[in-house]
């Protein structure tokens, strides 16, 4: 009877918390709409945090230092300047290719010249064997490097070792971009969280305020604690819940036109292909987590304004 009772009483604090917000549906408004601005700036900050990552992952994917050799230098020497370079803390993987790989790979980089391709043919083959070198750690790039640098190493090289500089180059500024948009989108969130707390926490003062003959009543009848504040913490979680999935659907909506109606593969630095697959393979991951943040912001700040303005005894 005791666990009937619990469940009726739980059922009718939240069946008020709807009556409530449907009669405070004009001042739920304002608060829902930086709710949802806020929800928004979270998803999306974690949408495109994961597509800067993965977009920083591909270019740094596709550079390595480039040792040239000499021709001088015979097969075994390479096989040893392999192993060693193999040995490296900071080597991933290292490929050998010789003068005819390296030219092979010209050729069919170059297929559609076919005045160059004549000019190669007519003389003997001018390109070095080539180390390829790929590093575990971009920022550690310069031990394989002060490595290659030793004397007996450059006595083997024909042309100094060289790397993707404009791709290490974007890697930094994609690197350093992706750090600025983050702490600003943290900065944010902070900012909208707390416009979002504060404007719930007066919502509810105002709607204690109109009720508050209401209030009095329940009181003097022996209402509990919970009992009376029940209806608001729920009026709250409302707020949190629509919002975000009205936030959920702002997001897909934007991803939606970028792709579709403006045609976009990029959005500045955004990927927006990987972007909508990344969002869409995580959707009810992302909603669930809306629904918490939403929910969370909703009820502590509800919980707080009824605390504060009710003067509550806590048990």
């Amino acid at each position: 009877m005791s666990m009937q009772r619990k469940y009726l009483t739980f059922m009718r604090i939240v069946h008020t918390g709807i009556v409530n917000f449907i009669r405070n549906a004009s001042l739920a408004i304002a608060a829902m709409a930086v709710m949802i601005v806020t929800l928004t700036i979270v998803l999306f900050s974690l949408i495109a945090n994961a597509t800067f990552t993965h977009t920083i992952d591909q270019i740094t994917d596709k550079i390595d230092v480039s040792v040239y050799l000499k021709d001088t230098v015979t097969k075994p020497q390479a096989d040893k300047l392999v192993a060693e370079l193999r040995k490296l803390p900071n080597t991933e993987k290292v490929t050998y290719l010789s003068k005819q790989q390296v030219l092979t790979n010209y050729q069919k980089q170059n297929a559609g010249n076919q005045q160059l391709l004549t000019a190669i043919n007519d003389t003997a083959n001018p390109l070095p064997a080539t180390i390829h070198v790929k590093p575990q750690d971009l920022n550690k790039i310069n031990d394989i490097k002060v490595y290659l640098e030793k004397p007996e190493i450059m006595a083997m090289e024909s042309d100094p070792p060289s790397y993707s500089g404009n791709l290490k180059e974007a890697i930094d500024n994609i690197t350093h971009a992706t750090n600025i948009l983050r702490e600003i989108g943290i900065i944010g969130v902070g900012i909208f969280a707390l416009v979002s707390a504060l404007i719930i926490f007066n919502t509810i003062q105002m709607a204690i305020f109109n009720r508050r003959d209401e209030i009095q009543i329940m009181r003097l009848l022996g209402a509990s604690t919970s009992y009376i504040r029940g209806p608001f913490i729920v009026e709250s979680i409302i707020y949190g819940m629509l919002s975000a999935v009205i936030s959920v659907l702002i997001i897909n909506a934007i991803f939606v036109a970028a792709s579709s109606t403006l045609q976009a593969t990029t959005l500045g630095l955004l990927d927006i292909g990987y972007a909508v697959t990344y969002f869409d393979s995580r959707f009810w991951l992302f909603l669930t987590l809306q629904l918490l943040v939403g929910i969370v912001i909703g009820a502590i700040s509800s919980f707080i304004a009824t605390r504060r303005y009710l003067r509550f005894k806590t048990k």
